[in-house]
């Protein structure tokens, strides 16, 4: 279930990941909260595809500029020696291969690490893909974070997905609020849960390996942004 608790504590334990050095996009949604959680010490270059390089954090109440926003369309600051280019440019670091780590939202991944989040195909909602599949495909590591299981409580990770696709076989690692999950060619296979093993079968929805996971705090630090 997505609680602010969940998503505040999905986005504290992928930012502990993030590498010093690392060039990083934040999709929309769990991944814009990343930021806030990285230890301090960690310098990290936050790219958005809009053609921003260098992103501080969200501005004070009453100092945002209309002019600078991220791809969500959320007003932040630029920090010293950031760069403004155009789409083109943005994009072109997406397809060359330059981003470290593009964290994104899902509504399905897959047993082989294949990405859903663009659209759930309702009727009457225009999809938006944006940059996802260029951010998917093109980066050099990609994360997921998102709820284990969505609204209905119908798991997110699946054998094969039934959404239409942003990218095959990419994903190499999901960060839910139940555990932490390597995807790899042998299947997946859970580094870290924060519930119990049934629990955790119960609600993933495709084979995973809990034979290595540590079993952390079932309920978790407590996080406030």
């Amino acid at each position: 279930m997505e609680t602010d608790a969940a998503r505040h504590f999905i986005a504290w334990r992928a930012a502990q990941d993030v590498e010093d050095g690392m060039v990083v996009n934040l999709g929309i949604g769990i991944p814009t909260l990343v930021a806030d959680f990285v230890p301090r010490d960690r310098e990290v270059i936050y790219h958005s595809e809009n053609g921003l390089i260098g992103l501080g954090p969200a501005p004070a109440k009453g100092q945002e500029d209309p002019d600078v926003i991220n791809a969500s369309k959320d007003p932040v600051t630029l920090l010293a020696g950031a760069s403004v280019c155009d789409s083109l440019t943005a994009f072109a670091m997406m397809r060359g291969g330059h981003i470290d780590l593009a964290l994104m939202g899902a509504y399905q991944v897959s047993a082989d690490g294949s990405l859903a989040n663009w659209t759930l195909g309702r009727e009457g909602v225009p999809p938006g893909v944006g940059g996802a599949m260029d951010l998917a495909a093109g980066s050099r590591n990609l994360w997921v974070l998102m709820s284990h299981t969505d609204r209905q409580g119908r798991p997110r990770i699946v054998p094969e997905l039934t959404l239409p696709v942003t990218v095959m076989r990419r994903v190499t690692r999901i960060y839910t609020e139940l555990a932490v999950i390597d995807v790899t060619a042998d299947g997946l296979f859970a580094r870290e849960i924060y519930r119990a093993p049934d629990e955790i079968r119960a609600q993933t929805g495709a084979p995973i390996d809990l034979s290595r996971a540590l079993l952390m705090n079932s309920a978790g630090p407590t996080i406030s942004a």
